[in-house]
Protein backbone atom coordinates (compact mmCIF):
# COMPACT_ATOMS: atom_id res chain seq x y z
CA UNK A 1 0.00 0.00 0.00
CA UNK A 2 1.41 3.56 -1.29
CA UNK A 3 1.37 6.24 1.77
CA UNK A 4 -0.98 8.31 0.05
CA UNK A 5 -3.50 5.65 0.23
CA UNK A 6 -2.00 4.47 4.09
CA UNK A 7 -2.60 8.04 4.66
CA UNK A 8 -6.02 8.28 3.86
CA UNK A 9 -7.03 4.98 5.65
CA UNK A 10 -5.55 6.55 9.26
CA UNK A 11 -7.53 9.65 8.35
CA UNK A 12 -10.39 7.62 8.23
CA UNK A 13 -10.26 5.77 10.92
CA UNK A 14 -9.20 8.84 12.77
CA UNK A 15 -12.39 10.30 11.95
CA UNK A 16 -14.15 7.49 12.96
CA UNK A 17 -12.74 8.34 16.62
CA UNK A 18 -13.40 11.73 16.92
CA UNK A 19 -16.86 11.62 17.78
CA UNK A 20 -16.22 9.88 21.21
CA UNK A 21 -13.20 12.02 21.96
CA UNK A 22 -15.61 15.30 20.77
CA UNK A 23 -18.46 13.86 23.21
CA UNK A 24 -15.88 14.17 26.34
CA UNK A 25 -15.09 17.76 25.44
CA UNK A 26 -11.91 17.34 23.64
CA UNK A 27 -10.53 16.87 20.12
CA UNK A 28 -7.75 15.02 17.51
CA UNK A 29 -6.26 16.11 14.61
CA UNK A 30 -3.94 14.05 12.09
CA UNK A 31 -0.68 15.95 11.40
CA UNK A 32 1.57 13.53 9.35
CA UNK A 33 2.69 9.58 8.57
CA UNK A 34 6.41 8.94 8.94
CA UNK A 35 8.29 7.44 6.72
CA UNK A 36 8.54 4.70 9.43
CA UNK A 37 4.74 4.00 9.45
CA UNK A 38 4.01 6.13 12.87
CA UNK A 39 1.21 8.54 13.20
CA UNK A 40 1.95 11.82 14.58
CA UNK A 41 -1.52 13.85 16.07
CA UNK A 42 -2.51 16.03 18.00
CA UNK A 43 -5.18 16.30 21.05
CA UNK A 44 -7.35 19.46 21.56
CA UNK A 45 -9.65 20.89 23.83
CA UNK A 46 -10.19 18.82 27.20
CA UNK A 47 -7.83 15.75 25.89
CA UNK A 48 -4.85 18.30 25.55
CA UNK A 49 -4.86 18.61 28.94
CA UNK A 50 -6.43 15.36 30.51
CA UNK A 51 -4.32 13.31 32.76
CA UNK A 52 -5.63 10.16 30.85
CA UNK A 53 -5.01 11.30 27.57
CA UNK A 54 -2.13 8.95 27.02
CA UNK A 55 -4.29 6.32 27.84
CA UNK A 56 -6.86 7.38 25.72
CA UNK A 57 -4.39 7.46 22.99
CA UNK A 58 -2.32 4.06 23.25
CA UNK A 59 -5.33 2.09 24.23
CA UNK A 60 -8.06 3.92 22.02
CA UNK A 61 -7.05 5.66 19.13
CA UNK A 62 -3.83 3.40 18.52
CA UNK A 63 -5.26 0.36 19.50
CA UNK A 64 -8.56 0.86 16.84
CA UNK A 65 -6.04 2.70 14.41
CA UNK A 66 -3.61 -0.72 14.50
CA UNK A 67 -6.55 -3.17 14.14
CA UNK A 68 -7.75 -1.76 10.92
CA UNK A 69 -3.91 -0.84 9.63
CA UNK A 70 -1.56 -3.40 11.04
CA UNK A 71 1.45 -1.47 9.63
CA UNK A 72 1.25 1.12 11.69
CA UNK A 73 3.63 0.96 14.14
CA UNK A 74 2.81 3.76 16.87
CA UNK A 75 0.78 6.84 17.49
CA UNK A 76 2.29 9.58 19.17
CA UNK A 77 0.80 12.92 20.36
CA UNK A 78 2.57 15.82 19.06
CA UNK A 79 2.36 19.24 20.77
CA UNK A 80 3.00 21.92 18.38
Amino acid sequence: MDKDTLTAKVKNVIEQIRPYLQADGGDISFLELTEDNVVNVELHGACGSCPFSRMTLKNGVEEAVKKALPQIKSVEAVNI
